[in-house]
C-alpha cells in the first residue's frame, strides 16, 4: 500500500491527477457525478476510485454534499472573477469595444465549460444543486448572469434600438454559452466551440461586419486576464 497521508495508507496507487488527496477526490467525484449522477454515487465509490479508504475521504470532506458544493463553486468562480474584472474596465464609448468585453467574457466562460476535464456544467441540472445548501453557488451564478446583462446593455446602449420583444443581448449570450454544456454532453463540442459561441452572440447584436475587430480586442483581454486581476 502507498500512503494517502499520515496514518492513512492507500488501498492502491492512485492514477488520478492532482497533487493532493483532496484534489484526487474532487476529480473522482466529478467523473462519477457527471456520469452516473449525484444520488447514485456513494462516498465509498469515490474513495475506491481514488484508491483510499472511505474513512480517509471523510478526513478531507465531511459529507458528499461538501464535495458537490466545491465542484459547483469551481465551475463558476473563475468566470465570475474574470467577468468582474472586465466589467470594472472604464465603460467603452464605441460599440466594437463594448462588444469585445462581452465577447471576452463569453469566450473565457465557454472555454472553462468546454475544456474542463469533466463536463461539470451538467451538475447545474441536479435537483440537489437547487437546494439552499448550495446557495453560494446559486448567488455566484446569478451574479455572473447579471454581469453578462450589464455588458450586453453597454453594447445595446451604443447601437440603434433592436426589434421590440427581443431578449436582452446579455441574456442571449449567457444562454448561448451555457448551451455548450449540452453540446458537450452530446459529443458535439470541440476546441473551437467557445469561440464560435461568442462570435454568434456578437452576430446577433448586428455586429457581424465588426467581428474581426471584436475578436482582436476580446482575445487581448482574455490573454491579459492575469494582469487585469
Amino acid at each position: 500500500m502507498t500512503s494517502a497521508g499520515p496514518g492513512r495508507p492507500r488501498k492502491k496507487q492512485s492514477v488520478r491527477p492532482g497533487s493532493t488527496a483532496r484534489e484526487e477526490i474532487l476529480d473522482a467525484a466529478a467523473e462519477l457525478f457527471t456520469n452516473q449522477g449525484f444520488a447514485n454515487t456513494p462516498t465509498r465509490a469515490i474513495a475506491d476510485a481514488v484508491g483510499i479508504r472511505q474513512s480517509s475521504l471523510y478526513h478531507h470532506f465531511a459529507t458528499k454534499e461538501d464535495i458537490l458544493g466545491e465542484l459547483l463553486d469551481g465551475t463558476v468562480a473563475p468566470s465570475l472573477a474574470f467577468a468582474r474584472t472586465v466589467h470594472r474596465i472604464d465603460r467603452p464609448g464605441k460599440p466594437v469595444e463594448a462588444a469585445a468585453r462581452l465577447h471576452a467574457v463569453a469566450l473565457f466562460d465557454g472555454s472553462q465549460l468546454c475544456q474542463a476535464r469533466w463536463n461539470l456544467g451538467v451538475l447545474y441540472h441536479l435537483p440537489e444543486a437547487r437546494t439552499d445548501r448550495f446557495q453560494r453557488f446559486a448567488n455566484d451564478r446569478l451574479e455572473l448572469r447579471n454581469l453578462y446583462r450589464a455588458l450586453g446593455k453597454d453594447v445595446e446602449d451604443l447601437l440603434a434600438p433592436g426589434p421590440k420583444g427581443r431578449a436582452p443581448l446579455g441574456d442571449l449570450m449567457f444562454r448561448l454559452v451555457e448551451s455548450l454544456i449540452s453540446l458537450r454532453a452530446d459529443g458535439l463540442s470541440d476546441t473551437g466551440s467557445a469561440s464560435q459561441t461568442a462570435d454568434a452572440g456578437i452576430e446577433l447584436a448586428g455586429l457581424a461586419s465588426e467581428l474581426e475587430a471584436v475578436r482582436a480586442i476580446s482575445e487581448a483581454l482574455v490573454s491579459s486576464r492575469t494582469d487585469l486581476a
